[in-house]
Formats: C-alpha cells, sequence, structure tokens
C-alpha cells in the first residue's frame, strides 16, 4: 500500500475516537477551548505518522498515547485551572466585596454533547459522564501535569501500568509511584470517585430542576433556599469569593443578584453530566440576554454544590441562544 493510500486510510480509521480524545485533553486540561486545540494537534501529528504505525496496539490506542504526550507538551509550566474553592481561601460572606480576577486562567465546563460516547451502551455513557464530573476535573487540577496523565490512563480508561509507562516514556515503578501520590492527593481534596458520583436522575430531581427555573423567575428566596442543600457551596468564576450556607447563598442571590421578579429566564441544558441552565436577565428592551451559566450538584433531591460560570462565550459553546425574544411577562 502506498504512502497516499495509508493516509487516506487514516480518517476512516480515527475519527470514531475524536470524541473520547476530546473528552481526554479536557481532563488533561480542563479548558474546552485548550482541549479543542490539542485534538487538532493530536491528529495531524497521528496523520503524519500514521504510515509508520506498526499496529503493535489498536488505533484508539495509539491516538491517547500522542494525545497524552501533547498535552503534556502543552501544560509544560502552565498554571493550573481552578475553581474559586480551589484557590485556597475560605468561604466568604455577603459583606466581603465581590472581586473578579480574570487573569486567572478559571476551569471551564464542558457540554455533554461534546464528550458523550457514540455507545449504544447506557453504562459506557454513564462512565463516560462519571469521569468529567465538574469535581473530578476541579481536582485533577490539583495535580502536577505527569500524574494527572497517569491517574487518569489508570483509573479512568483502566490501562495497564506497563502500558501507561511505554505510553509515558518511563518505567513501571515510576507510573506507581505516580498513581500512588496522584490518589493520596485527590483524597486529601476530597475526590473521591463516590464523592462525583451522579446517576441518572430520579423523579424528584427532575422536580427539584422545575421548581429551579420557577423559583428564579418568580425570584422567591424562600422557594429557592428551600432547594439547597444546609451546606450548599457556591461560586462565580471569574470572582475569586465562594459561599456556603443556605442562608448565606440565599442572601446573595437576594441581595447581590440584578434579576428582579420575572427577569430571569432558564434554558436547561447538561454540562459535565450534569444539569445546567443558562440563566438570562431581562433588558430594557424586553428582551433577554446572557447572564450566567450554572452547574449544578445535586445530593438527593436538593442542590448540594452551584457554579455560575460568568463566561458569557460559554453560551455559544453550549449552543444556547444568544439572545432571548421579549414575552408578555411583567418587568416585577
Amino acid at each position: 500500500m502506498t504512502q497516499q493510500a495509508v493516509t487516506e486510510d487514516f480518517p476512516a480509521v480515527s475519527e470514531r475516537y475524536r470524541r473520547e480524545i476530546f473528552a481526554h485533553c479536557y481532563r488533561m486540561t480542563g479548558s474546552t477551548q485548550d482541549a479543542e486545540d490539542l485534538v487538532q494537534e493530536t491528529y495531524l501529528r497521528a496523520w503524519k505518522a500514521y504510515d509508520a504505525f506498526e499496529h503493535r496496539s489498536s488505533v484508539r490506542t495509539w491516538l491517547y498515547r500522542i494525545a497524552t504526550n501533547t498535552c503534556l507538551t502543552a501544560l509544560d509550566g502552565r498554571a493550573r485551572r481552578p475553581l474559586p474553592t480551589g484557590l485556597g481561601q475560605p468561604s466568604v460572606t455577603v459583606a466581603d466585596p465581590i472581586v473578579e480576577d480574570s487573569e486567572v486562567p478559571w476551569l471551564q465546563p464542558v457540554p455533554d454533547a461534546v464528550v458523550d460516547t457514540d455507545s449504544r451502551d447506557p453504562a459506557a455513557i454513564i462512565g463516560a459522564r462519571e469521569s468529567i464530573r465538574l469535581a473530578f476535573i476541579a481536582a485533577l487540577q490539583h495535580l502536577p501535569p505527569l500524574q494527572r496523565a497517569v491517574l487518569v490512563l489508570r483509573d479512568v480508561l483502566a490501562w495497564r501500568a506497563k502500558e501507561v509507562a511505554d505510553a509515558l516514556g518511563t518505567s513501571v515503578a515510576s507510573v506507581n509511584s505516580a498513581l500512588q501520590r496522584a490518589r493520596a492527593q485527590l483524597a486529601a481534596v476530597q475526590a473521591t470517585e463516590d464523592s462525583v458520583r451522579e446517576d441518572t436522575l430520579t423523579a424528584e430531581q427532575q422536580d427539584l430542576l422545575d421548581r429551579w427555573t420557577a423559583a428564579f423567575w418568580e425570584k422567591d428566596i424562600d422557594a429557592i433556599t428551600r432547594l439547597f442543600t444546609q451546606d450548599i457551596v457556591w461560586e462565580m468564576p471569574p470572582h475569586v469569593g465562594w459561599y456556603q450556607g443556605a442562608d448565606v447563598v440565599a442572601e446573595l442571590i437576594d441581595t447581590a443578584c440584578p434579576g428582579r421578579r420575572h427577569t430571569m429566564r432558564m434554558v436547561p441544558t447538561r454540562a459535565n453530566g450534569q444539569p445546567a441552565f443558562g440563566l438570562y436577565l431581562r433588558g430594557d428592551g424586553g428582551r433577554y440576554h446572557p447572564f450566567h451559566l450554572q452547574v449544578l450538584t445535586l445530593r438527593e433531591s436538593a442542590a448540594s454544590h452551584v457554579v455560575a460560570f460568568f463566561d458569557q462565550e460559554l453560551f455559544a459553546t453550549f449552543g444556547l441562544p444568544a439572545v432571548l425574544p421579549a414575552d408578555d411577562a411583567p418587568a416585577g
């Protein structure tokens, strides 16, 4: 087979893995934008090297090796991508000033639509979502890139230690040592598999989401508070402060949120395998404009953690409308 024939065959054997390679690059970087660029770089490198590929491993494994090393090169010297809770500061109160820091390379959420597996096996889909939970991705950011790669390859992709060592050009002993340190670090930030696992929404949780949109539409603070766990955490990147406690978060929404009754509309979506909403605020012309993207973590039938991303470019990333039309609802 000629080199041209080999390279022409490359898309047919590689494109089926693009979505999961994107998810892998996202786990490594915590950024949808960086992940997209790294997938492009991975496929370019793979295409150039495909004529020399000897099929000693599967194409899928080979692509993961290239993607992992591409990510490690890109991450060299880069700052990690935290959430506000990952900055090491205690929670704040509503009396504290709201401080924004746009210089921090904040963690980004990812749409389910771009990381869901193409598998028809529901267990495979759930497994893929579990490995991109927001809490898990945030915890990975506490690890040095090499430890991050080892943990993802061993614990998410279930590679053997020898496979990881071959992929990273290191020894099995080094892989096992890095994995041990990575697991200890994740335990220290309380991001074990059990703490980030979330099954399909129950009927009670779906009812919670319906009541969530209604409570914000009415800006009914009492109703909103009842949807929280008592220890709820609320964070709002790029604002560096984070809030904890149902009463504290309720006061924040009551006093700091510019939305009033019948001025906040929610459009549901999915992020990181979790329920999410694009929140729109009503403007002077009656139309609704993007305000922030909420990603919810649910515990039983209440919200235990909300990250409200004040990055309006995310609305386009999630395929959400740039603006919602005016309606006949009162302005408040």
